[in-house]
């Protein structure tokens, strides 16, 4: 079976509720997609890894990490990387922190060692409404001196996410839009 298409099946099975829900960004909406049902398991993970590890290898910018916040991006950004080391072009993952250690390295970065200096990295997420997540993970990256080159959502739901990306020169690559998963 075509990944894409068993995805798509899974996320619907497993993480697609309708009803009222109000969502990260503080919006209401009568919908949610709850990623992390089909990300931790074997075979969302497998997949999402898989499609973002394909959306990596066609970047016009070669990439050198990917990664995320925690919690949402964990179970991708590690499979991304595992299916990377199958397919024998390795690439690191790494997880930004909500909020820096309060002891050891007081970092926000985790995974900063297995990144070269200036690394020019990929950035996931499960699921994008506004993209303010994105753009706080974007800042902290560049921050750590490492230039963003792609953006990536499994799912996008098509509320101004893509557009905020945009206006601060960012793509977003989606797996799926909205409107491709529910159609």
């Amino acid at each position: 079976m075509d990944e894409k298409k068993r995805l798509k099946e899974l996320l619907l099975e497993k993480s697609y509720r309708k009803g009222t829900f109000t969502l990260s960004s503080g919006r209401e909406s009568d919908f949610y997609i709850d990623g992390k049902q089909t990300t931790l398991s074997a075979e969302g993970a497998y997949l999402c890894g898989k499609l973002i590890f394909d959306l990596i290898k066609l970047s016009s910018t070669p990439i050198n990490a990917v990664g995320g916040m925690t919690l949402g991006a964990d179970p991708l950004v590690t499979a991304a990387s595992i299916v990377s080391y199958l397919e024998k072009l390795p690439i690191p993952a790494f997880i930004i922190r909500k909020e820096s250690k309060k002891h050891g390295t007081e970092d926000y970065l985790e995974g900063k060692s297995n990144i070269p200096a200036g690394a020019t990295v990929a950035l996931v997420e499960d699921v994008v409404t506004t993209a303010g997540t994105l753009i706080k993970v974007i800042d902290r990256v560049e921050a750590q001196g490492y230039k963003v080159g792609l953006v990536i959502t499994v799912v996008d739901r098509q509320e101004g996410g893509a557009e905020a990306l945009d206006d601060k020169g960012y793509t977003l690559e989606s797996i799926f839009t909205r409107e491709e998963l529910l159609s």
